[in-house]
């Protein structure tokens, strides 16, 4: 007979290895969406259009994966309120915001920014006891803070600048922290992310549809050529992965490190943004990235620490 109790120190070991990896994959997608919405818009899908059918496609590809592992999203009235007002933060209105705001202030810088959301996270999660204070991974907040601030600066002192679309493209780390926090504090119980991942999707998509009614505003999508329709076939396939993949982070891994799954996509966006879409590099790109790739490390290191001390106790 084996002894548990040696078996159990060696998984909790290596529990990291999950959310590590969700992270760095996550926040990859994260990247590769913000260059590849700017591509759409470029010929010529209209930001909500682009996201109206790219979201319907990866809450159809989600709810397939929950039909076949048998994790259908839950028809409840806690369920419903979890799926709208996590889809609205989360979702719809944080990646509206930024989508629309790519052809005026540039993907890259679009990228950039969505690593703000974890100083927010953090000191939300602190004021609500969620997180415990640890001061590496508070440095690493920090530091992934002061690289998107030092790049944010920088944007804001250029000539060209459009201040409007920039305020309103920082609005949207500031709704993806609020999400951050709202999907860990009402998580329905015993629910699964493939189960969650979907209905939230679907929510998504709905509110999306009903801002289709308002002037000047329209999911239109030209077809007489293949090229829109494979660009949102493409989409949806990223936010499948991308969506679940923060379900699972948030469940393994907690607000503040999902929080930096923005952090990572900027280490990704930035580089596809300057090397295959042709954007000049932002002002302060050197100092910017080592600060958020060292705040990435450090919130990851920190985390490790933590389940270290808790497998001793």
């Amino acid at each position: 007979m084996r002894d548990v109790s040696k078996q159990q120190p060696s998984h909790n070991k290596h529990a990291w290895l999950i959310p590590f990896t969700c992270l760095l994959v996550g926040g990859a997608l994260i990247g590769i969406s913000t260059n590849l919405a700017k591509y759409a818009n470029e010929i010529g899908v209209t930001p909500l259009a682009f996201l109206f059918w790219s979201i319907t496609g990866a809450a159809i590809i989600l709810l397939l994966v929950a039909i076949i592992k048998k994790e259908l999203p839950s028809l409840t009235a806690r369920s419903f309120e979890y799926y709208f007002v996590a889809a609205l933060v989360s979702v719809a209105g944080s990646n509206l915001l930024l989508f629309s705001a790519i052809p005026h202030v540039g993907a890259s810088f679009v990228a950039l920014i969505v690593s703000l959301p974890p100083l927010l996270t953090y000191l939300g999660a602190l004021m609500l006891r969620m997180e415990r204070f640890n001061i590496i991974r508070a440095l690493g907040v920090a530091a992934a803070l002061s690289g998107a601030g030092v790049l944010a600066v920088r944007k804001f002192s250029a000539p060209d600048a459009s201040i409007v679309w920039i305020l309103l493209a920082l609005c949207g780390p500031v709704l993806l922290a609020i999400g951050n926090i709202y999907r860990t504090l009402r998580w329905p119980d015993q629910a699964s992310p493939n189960a969650l991942a979907p209905g939230m999707l679907i929510a998504a998509a709905l509110l999306l549809f009903m801002c289709s009614a308002l002037p000047d505003f329209s999911v239109h999508v030209s077809l007489t050529g293949w090229l829109p329709l494979g660009v949102i076939v493409v989409q949806a396939g990223l936010f499948a992965g991308q969506f679940l993949l923060l379900f699972v982070l948030q469940k393994t891994g907690g607000p503040v490190l999902l929080s930096l799954l923005g952090s990572v996509g900027a280490v990704v966006g930035v580089p596809v943004a300057i090397f295959l879409q042709g954007e000049n590099p932002p002002a302060g790109l050197f100092l910017g990235a080592s600060l958020i790739a060292l705040g990435v490390a450090l919130v990851t290191w920190g985390g490790v620490m933590m389940s270290a001390k808790m497998v001793k106790k």
